[in-house]
């Protein structure tokens, strides 16, 4: 899943900032979003846990989980 958060996270880079924690090396945020297994990928925004997957993804899953929340995928309407 690294490789492929890894790609979105070029490809949007904008509008996206990606942090890799090791949950061994920091279990304090590991239990702050609730994290029990790994790999896990947690979408946080203003602070509080908007989305989560445990387990492996596909690019295309993450790509789903992540539009609704990227501008770059905002419909001409939406942004005027």
């Amino acid at each position: 899943m690294d490789s492929l958060v890894a790609q979105i996270a070029r490809k949007e880079r904008k509008n996206l900032r990606v942090v890799l924690v090791d949950v061994n090396e920091r279990s304090d945020l590991a239990d702050r979003y609730q994290i029990d297994s790994t790999p896990a990928l947690v979408l946080v925004m203003n602070g509080r846990v908007t989305e989560r997957i445990e387990g492996r993804a596909s690019a295309s899953k993450i790509e789903r989980m992540l539009a609704p929340h990227l501008v770059s995928r905002a419909t001409p309407e939406a942004t005027s």
